[in-house]
């Protein structure tokens, strides 16, 4: 919801959420389609009457100080609470409305999100989901820290402010195109096999990208390293086209092993972990009617595939 419009927050505090994320008078002035002189002498006042600079200002961007991090925080803070107040009051008008934060890795955004929703929507039609597609930690660190109502993780430990609604345990494995040399091991595939295989990785920002460092680890495998990308989607279409192989779970790749366009053969290396995707949620007690509907859903979903 729009808590500038409802009138819930000030422009000089949204002019300088809007400048602090964008890091430009400028761009904040065009998005709002008005001068930037009004958005500069919006901010200069709220200097003033806190009394320090919130902006280093620099040629080329503006940055935070110390004290405009600590407000900028703290604004995120109070609107994700009146956000969740505003929701909650048109559940109790019976309206059925509301917004749900989902912080999601992108596997999982392509793999079962958009079916859930797809059912969602007819259920609850006035509900709006936004969704934001982040790394593992990320995810969870949103709802940490009350920036999302719900996250789908790969490994990580849930925070103390969090809780655990499903997990489900997905085998690591390879994925290639139908003639690939590869796809006559399956069922053995080991890790010395990839020997000489040009591997699509994932970067750092990606946990897949720790779990394939952990295979190869110790392994002594040589192979040539294809490219590097934080995208799933790119590896994907990558590996469609017969230009690489790529290692991770079914997760996000589910529409592609259903046409025949790519294969799927799990690792048995022995020792091998085998991903675990959570499904995270704020506290039982912050937790709005209509972001419960949601991870019921998501819970739903999980459960019937560990089945």
């Amino acid at each position: 919801m729009d808590l500038h419009r409802l009138g819930l927050v000030s422009s000089r505090v949204y002019h300088f959420s809007l400048v602090a994320r964008l890091g430009s008078i400028r761009q904040a002035a065009l998005t709002l389609n008005v001068a930037p002189s009004s958005i500069s002498r919006s901010i200069k006042q709220l200097e003033d009457d806190l009394g320090t600079p919130l902006f280093d200002r620099t040629k080329q961007r503006l940055r935070l100080t110390s004290a405009g991090e600590l407000l900028e925080y703290h604004l995120k803070q109070s609107s994700s609470e009146m956000n969740r107040a505003l929701t909650e009051i048109s559940d109790m008008r019976g309206l059925r409305r509301g917004t749900v934060t989902v912080a999601v890795i992108e596997s999982a955004a392509r793999g079962i999100l958009m079916d859930v929703l797809a059912g969602f929507w007819v259920r609850h039609p006035e509900i709006s989901v936004d969704v934001q597609v982040v790394g593992s930690q990320h995810a969870v660190d949103m709802v940490h820290q009350g920036e999302a109502d719900i996250a789908l993780a790969f490994d990580v430990r849930v925070p103390r402010n969090a809780r655990r609604l499903s997990a489900i345990s997905l085998p690591l494995g390879v994925l290639v195109p139908p003639g690939s040399p590869l796809t006559k091991l399956q069922g053995k595939l080991r890790s010395y096999d990839l020997a000489g295989e040009r591997i699509i990785l994932s970067d750092g920002s990606l946990s897949l990208g720790s779990s394939i460092e952990q295979m190869f680890s110790g392994a002594f495998v040589e192979f040539s390293r294809r490219t590097r990308t934080n995208s799933i989607s790119l590896m994907i279409d990558l590996a469609t086209r017969g230009l690489g192989t790529i290692l991770q779970t079914k997760m996000g790749v589910q529409t592609e092993i259903a046409r025949g366009q790519l294969v799927f053969i799990p690792l048995a290396d022995p020792g091998l972990s085998m991903r675990r995707l959570n499904l995270v949620s704020r506290p039982k007690g912050q937790v709005t009617e209509a972001a419960q509907a949601l991870a019921d859903s998501l819970t739903s979903t999980l459960e019937a595939m560990r089945d």
